[in-house]
């Protein structure tokens, strides 16, 4: 039986850690019915859950892979009480810490703050919904994050939002009065951050797995005839899709007519 990750005290700063980069994956406990469910169907509830458990490992195996010996891997998480279902999906490097906050925008805030506050020297907070971005993307982050002066870092993703934001300061003002889940996030991001007179960098664009479409793209960037590498890309999204073509054919989840869909 694995044993439980460590839970952050935000209210116990610890000065060694201002050399590190906090790599923070914002994740809702997977529960059948409470995730992924834009994906239902061609998923069943079981199903979505299931993926978005694939989707948090291959990201927790591209931060570890990224991390060396400038960064920590904290799972960011919501609700209070589901702290045990995270000893068998996020490996046991791996440190919590309770989400804050009602909008996703507050989440965000609180969360950069609460790692500031405990010392870390800079924070990428990052969605879980991305699990093809390679581990050679969170490296690059750290090290934009590991140069002098402020900067804000971004990983747009293709629908107009983002999968990563690196800060080096809390800038709370990147977090108020988005619109958030719509395709203007990455924009309006990126305004505000010239208005505080911060530099931007930004890393390769990806994509969010949170509909059909994309779920098809997935597939076909997976399984399909030019598929990228048999193993380093996603690998444990790439054996749950697998297994259910296996199963059931692929109708259901990639049907012919949406392959080559981006």
């Amino acid at each position: 039986m694995k044993v439980g990750h460590r839970i952050i005290d935000s209210t116990i700063a610890n000065p060694g850690l201002k050399e590190l980069c906090a790599l923070a994956v914002m994740t809702k406990v997977p529960r059948a019915g409470n995730v992924k469910t834009r994906l239902v169907p061609p998923l069943t509830h079981d199903e979505a859950a299931q993926i978005n458990i694939c989707f948090l490992q291959d990201t927790a195996n591209a931060l570890a892979r990224a991390s060396g010996v400038s960064g920590r891997e904290i799972g960011v998480y919501t609700p209070v009480g589901g702290e045990s279902v995270y000893a068998s999906i996020l490996p046991c490097e791996f440190e919590l810490l309770p989400q804050r906050g009602d909008d996703f925008g507050e989440r965000l805030a609180n969360a950069a703050a609460d790692l500031f506050k405990i010392g870390f020297g800079s924070v990428c907070l990052i969605d879980s919904d991305s699990p093809t971005v390679p581990a050679a993307t969170y490296a690059r982050a750290i090290e934009l994050l590991s140069l002098k002066g402020d900067r804000v870092v971004l990983g747009p993703s293709d629908d107009g939002g983002y999968y990563l934001i690196g800060l080096k300061q809390l800038h709370c003002q990147l977090f108020e009065e988005i619109d958030w889940s719509t395709e203007r996030v990455l924009e309006q991001t990126m305004a505000r951050a010239a208005g505080l007179a911060l530099e931007i960098q930004s890393l390769p664009t990806f994509y969010d797995i949170d509909n059909h479409a994309t779920l098809y793209r997935l597939c076909e960037e997976l399984l399909g005839d030019r598929t990228r590498s048999a193993t380093a890309v996603a690998p444990h999204t790439r054996e749950f899709l697998r297994a259910i073509i296996a199963r059931e054919g692929r109708g259901r989840i990639w049907p012919r007519e949406f392959a080559g869909t981006k």
